[in-house]
């Protein structure tokens, strides 16, 4: 794909939606972190469910970790691998008090060095929590990116570099956020809606779905 159809994509994207922004709902770094330590194969609307009643009770590094693991469990257990999930959070909290005087660090080394937190969770909290124009990668985008041949990749991580390097500076801070949507609600997994497809004339997908 040249770079005229790439900016040509990302300005639809832009017209239709000026101020993308992640679906999890909350309030400060921190609650955005937790949440997205708990979306890892769940749902952004399963997850909200659960920190709308977890974050009335305890919103704080402090407050999570007084509650202990098994309270933390009780309210995350209708999300997959809660237990491991629980566990990061108290370890993740507890790094936040003793190394970062209970603050999301602004600084990808320091958050991946968080319990259960990768490149991919740090790109999110950078991104969302501080505005850093990052892009991470999850399966939406990695199956937007190589379907529509925007930027194909092997893995995840090669998808993101290809991102790095072929969106344009202004449209970088977004980019997450636009393809992410796109994914989730217009190029589903087994039957993507190209008929009302907002980017279909540039798209390179071969197998186009209209039916």
């Amino acid at each position: 794909m040249n770079k005229q159809k790439r900016v040509a994509i990302l300005t639809r994207f832009q017209e239709r939606n000026p101020h993308p922004t992640t679906e999890l709902i909350y309030s400060t770094p921190f609650e955005l972190l937790i949440a997205v330590l708990l979306s890892a194969q769940a749902t952004d609307v399963s997850v909200n469910k659960v920190t709308a009643k977890l974050y009335a009770v305890a919103n704080t590094p402090e407050r999570l970790l007084a509650m202990g693991v098994d309270a933390i469990k009780d309210h995350i257990k209708t999300i997959g691998l809660f237990n491991n999930k629980a566990e990061n959070i108290i370890k993740t909290c507890r790094l936040l008090l003793d190394k970062h005087q209970g603050k999301v660090p602004e600084d990808r080394e320091a958050l991946e060095a968080l319990a259960g937190v990768g490149r991919k969770t740090a790109n999110v909290v950078l991104n969302t929590a501080f505005g850093w124009p990052t892009i991470a990668v999850d399966t939406h985008i990695f199956r937007v990116c190589n379907r529509t041949g925007f930027a194909p990749g092997k893995n995840v991580d090669q998808v993101e570099q290809k991102l790095l390097k072929v969106v344009p500076t202004e449209f970088k801070p977004n980019c997450h956020h636009w393809l992410i949507l796109h994914g989730r609600y217009s190029c589903m997994a087994r039957k993507p809606h190209c008929a009302s497809c907002l980017i279909e004339d540039l798209c390179e997908f071969k197998d186009k779905i209209y039916s």
